[in-house]
């Protein structure tokens, strides 16, 4: 069995963004990991996996928003397996 290619996408967004933005890309699906940058410098990498249950993500997203209110503008980078 091979597996999938795994292709990056990356998009510039405010602070106050994040986590809306974050919630998109899971309710997409196909997301195997989340990396939230400012500059060059990784602020949080938040890895998933199929079937990750919103209960789970819950507290994740409430230390991205709290992360989100400290930054002013962020990359996030995508992770996905086609």
């Amino acid at each position: 069995m091979s597996e999938g290619k795994t292709v990056r996408e990356e998009f510039r967004i405010s602070g106050e963004q994040v986590v809306k933005k974050v919630k998109e890309l899971v309710h997409a699906g196909n997301i195997r990991r989340v990396i939230v940058k400012q500059d060059n410098r990784t602020l949080m990498e938040i890895p998933l996996t199929l079937g990750v249950a919103g209960i789970l993500l819950a507290p994740t997203l409430a230390a991205l928003g709290a992360l989100a209110a400290l930054v002013t503008e962020c990359t996030i980078v995508v992770e996905k397996s086609e």
